[in-house]
Order: structure tokens, then sequence, then C-alpha cells
């Protein structure tokens, strides 16, 4: 079984680990994308029209004789010309035809056995250079992938400490880079408390949480996430494998449980 390296938090070499097989799977990235979509409409909110939307007047039509349509015009506001028509859903002013409906299921769903391939390929993905170069990381001074670090990182609390660390990892230009990518965002989200957007920058993949959680928090770009807790938003946001993924030396180990999968 093929063997790679595990870092200090000084960015030293200090042991070895196996590479679980997981990595040797072949990415698969129509799985990927179905997973991701899946996820992404669990999260929708749904919406709906009032029933009674149109329908609050007092309409009535004149019926025939008259040189008119028969649509139902609105009372008391002087000669009813068609600008008043407003319970019928062709007249300027009328309620929708067919109008969206909070009964709509908008939430996909999807095999269990794809879910759980299309995580173990977003794995897979991670630990390949080409896929995660694909995706517009920075690999420069990144000296291997998988990258694996001692479980020690779990214990950080000082967010200043937590950066000095992935410097010494190699991931000081990936951070800078995610640091420019700082934008406003259009639209009226700006004044509905998400101002700014960030690029994803690296996933930090734990056993445990010894307050790198919080540590983490404000670094850009940086999530933390238990090993437990792996989804498909997490290894491949937007659908795009491939994301740069920091593992504890203890999370590392438990992919060795995603072999029966394979």
């Amino acid at each position: 079984m093929e063997k790679i390296n595990i870092y200090d938090l000084d960015g030293k070499k200090k042991g070895l680990i196996d590479k679980p097989e997981i990595f040797s799977v072949k990415p698969r990235k129509d799985l990927i994308q179905v997973a991701n979509n899946v996820s992404q409409s669990k999260s929708k909110q749904t919406q709906g029209r009032d029933i009674s939307a149109g329908l609050k007047n007092i309409s009535e039509g004149w019926g025939t004789g008259y040189g008119m349509s028969r649509a139902p015009r609105r009372k008391g506001s002087g000669f009813p010309t068609a600008r008043n028509v407003g319970r019928v859903p062709f007249a300027k002013g009328g309620r929708r035809t067919h109008p969206i409906k909070s009964e709509k299921v908008i939430g996909k769903k999807i095999n269990k056995k794809i879910k759980k391939l299309s995580i173990i390929s977003a794995i897979s993905a991670s630990g390949d250079k080409y896929w995660v170069l694909k995706r517009g990381h920075n690999l420069d001074n990144i000296p291997e992938l998988p990258l694996v670090i001692d479980d020690k990182i779990q214990t950080i609390k000082k967010t200043e400490r937590m950066y000095s660390i992935l410097c010494n990892l190699g991931f000081k230009e990936e951070l800078l880079k995610i640091k420019k990518s700082r934008k406003i965002r259009s639209g009226k989200g700006k004044v509905r408390g998400r101002k700014y957007k960030n690029k994803k920058g690296i996933l930090i993949i734990i056993k445990e949480d010894f307050g790198i959680v919080k540590a983490s928090r404000n670094v850009p770009g940086t999530d933390v996430i238990m090993v437990e807790n792996v989804s498909i938003n997490n290894l491949a946001p937007g659908g795009v494998s491939g994301r740069l993924i920091l593992w504890s030396q203890s999370a590392f180990s438990e992919l060795n449980n995603f072999e029966v999968l394979i």
C-alpha cells in the first residue's frame, strides 16, 4: 500500500501513513454534479401565491348587448373601462393564469449508492493534482496531495496561529488569492446581510474539535468540518470537484471505512 507523509504544525515531515484505497477511484464528474443538484434543491424555499389573489374586488360583467367584452369590471369608479378589470388572467391588471403553488415539491431525490459514490469521487478528486488545479487552486508550494497534518491542529484556538500554520504548509499564496477575490455582491443581497462574496478556499477535515472551528472562522475562504459530516457541498462546492483539502491524521484514517463502497 502506498505511503504518504504526515506533517507537523511547522510544515516538517513527521511520519508516514497508509494512503486509503479511496484515492485510487476514478472521479465521476457526472455523479458529483447530480448529487450537488439534489443537495441544492433541498435548500430552496418553497413559493406560492394566495388563493384569493386577484379576487379581492367587487367586479361584475355587463353581459351581452353593449359591444364590449363580457369581462368582469370593477364598480364604483365611474365608467367601467377595461383598465378596471381585475378578476381574469387575460386582462391588464388581472390575476396570474397558472400561479406558483406552495404545494409543489421542489426537493429532488437521489439513490443512496449514487450519493455515496459521489462523495467517494469528490474525495478521490481532491487527492489528484489535475482536478485540484482544474478547479483553480494554487499548488505552487503545496508539498503533496492528499495533505495530512498532525492531530495537534485540532487544538488550535487562535486565528493568528492558525494562519501561520497554513502558511507553513504552503497555503500562503492560496490565502492571498482568496483574500483578493472578495467583492461586493450584485443585486439586493447586499442589503440582506450578505454584502460580500469570497471564493472557496481550503477545506480542513477533522475528527474532533478542540477549538479549531472557532480559530479558522475568520480565515478567508477556509471551512472546517467533521469527517462524519462531510457532504458534496463541502467537497465540491457548486458541483465542481477538486477542492483543496487539509486532513487531520485521525480524520484521514477514517477514510478506510469507505473501502466497502468502492
